[in-house]
C-alpha cells in the first residue's frame, strides 16, 4: 500500500517532522525572511549565503555593516549597484523590502522634508534593487505618552504616507507603515487607512507589538487590517507591557504560530519576516543561532499543520 507524504509526516514524531519538511522547504521554498536588522556585522555576500543554506527565500534590508541609512552603503553606490544587483539576482534570494527609518508624523516643515526626502532614497533604492515595497513610520508621542495620536497627528501621517505613495507609484514600489510606536493599534491603523487616497501605500504588520503593545489577539487584529498587510515582523518574547525581553522563537509568550496562522486565513501571499533585535540589543543570541531557530521552529510549525 502506497503511503502519502501527509500519512507518513503524521506517524513521525514532531522533531522529525520539522526535519522532513525544513528539508522539503529548502527545495521548495517556505515563505519565510529575515530582517538585517539581526546581523548587523555581515556583509551583503554572507547574508545571502546564510539565507540560502537555512531555506530562507528573502530578506528585509534594514541597515548593513553598521549603516543604517541603506542609499549610504557603498555596495549600492553608483559604480557598484549594478554588480550587487548581479550578486543578488544570482543567489536566488528576494528582496523582501528595504526599511528606512522615515516618520511620516513629523509636525516641523524643515524636519518633516527631510523624512519624506529619505523616505524618497529609500524608495529609489528598492526600485533599482526590485524590491517592492520601503518600510516607514508613523512616529509621534511614544505609546506610553500618547497611545492614542491626536487628530493633527493622523491626518499628517496619512499626508506623508500619500506623498511617498504617489511618488513610489511611479517606481514600482509600495510604502508600508509598520504598526509601531502610537501606531500600533487596529482602530489607529484603520483610521489611518481610510484617510489614505495613494493606491501604493500598505501596511507591516508588526505582529509583535499588536500584541504585546496594544493588546490585541492576532485574529482580531488580521481580521481588521488583513486587507492592507504586505509584510510581517515575527518575533517572541517575554514580560508584560513595554517591559519585554526578546526571546528565541516559540520561547516566549507571543503566539507566534496563531499570527501564521491567521495570516494564512486570508491568503496571505508575503514573507514571514523574522525581525531580531541585535543592532538595538546586542546582548541578545548571535544571529547564527537566531536566524537559523527561526527557520527550525517555522517549518515546524508547517510541518505540524501538514500534519494534521
Amino acid at each position: 500500500m502506497k503511503t502519502t507524504r501527509r500519512q507518513f509526516v503524521k506517524g513521525l514524531s514532531f522533531a522529525a517532522a520539522a526535519a522532513v519538511f525544513a528539508e522539503d522547504h529548502r527545495a521548495a521554498g517556505l515563505p519565510i525572511a529575515f530582517s538585517t536588522l539581526g546581523c548587523p556585522e555581515w556583509g551583503l555576500e554572507k547574508i545571502l549565503d546564510f539565507a540560502n543554506s537555512h531555506g530562507f527565500r528573502a530578506i528585509e534590508l534594514r541597515g548593513l555593516q553598521g549603516t543604517m541609512d541603506l542609499p549610504l552603503h557603498p555596495v549600492f553606490a553608483a559604480d557598484r549597484i549594478e554588480a550587487t544587483k548581479g550578486l543578488i539576482s544570482g543567489s536566488g534570494i528576494k528582496i523582501a523590502c528595504v526599511s528606512s527609518s522615515a516618520r511620516m508624523g513629523e509636525p516641523d516643515p524643515g524636519k518633516r522634508s527631510r523624512e519624506l526626502s529619505g523616505g524618497r532614497r529609500f524608495i529609489d533604492l528598492a526600485a533599482s534593487l526590485g524590491a517592492p515595497y520601503v518600510r516607514v513610520f508613523g512616529g509621534g508621542p511614544s505609546v506610553e505618552k500618547a497611545p492614542a495620536p491626536p487628530e493633527e497627528l493622523r491626518t499628517g501621517v496619512a499626508a506623508g504616507l500619500d506623498q511617498l505613495g504617489d511618488y513610489a507609484g511611479t517606481k514600482h514600489v509600495t510604502v508600508l507603515i509598520e504598526s509601531h510606536d502610537n501606531f500600533t493599534a487596529s482602530a489607529t491603523l484603520e483610521n489611518v487607512f481610510e484617510r489614505v487616497k495613494s493606491r501604493n501605500v500598505a501596511l507591516l504588520w508588526d505582529a509583535h507589538h499588536t500584541f504585546a503593545t496594544a493588546g490585541e489577539d492576532p485574529e482580531s487584529t488580521v481580521k481588521r487590517l488583513g486587507r492592507w498587510i504586505r509584510h510581517t515582523h515575527l518575533k517572541d518574547s517575554v514580560g508584560t507591557g513595554e517591559h519585554r525581553t526578546y526571546v528565541l522563537t516559540g520561547r516566549g509568550t507571543v503566539p507566534i504560530q496563531r499570527q501564521i496562522e491567521a495570516l494564512r486565513s486570508i491568503r496571505y501571499a508575503g514573507y514571514l519576516c523574522f525581525e531580531w533585535e541585535k543592532v538595538w540589543h546586542p546582548d541578545l543570541a548571535e544571529p547564527e543561532i537566531a536566524i537559523a531557530d527561526y527557520a527550525e521552529v517555522v517549518s515546524g510549525y508547517f510541518a505540524r499543520q501538514a500534519g494534521r
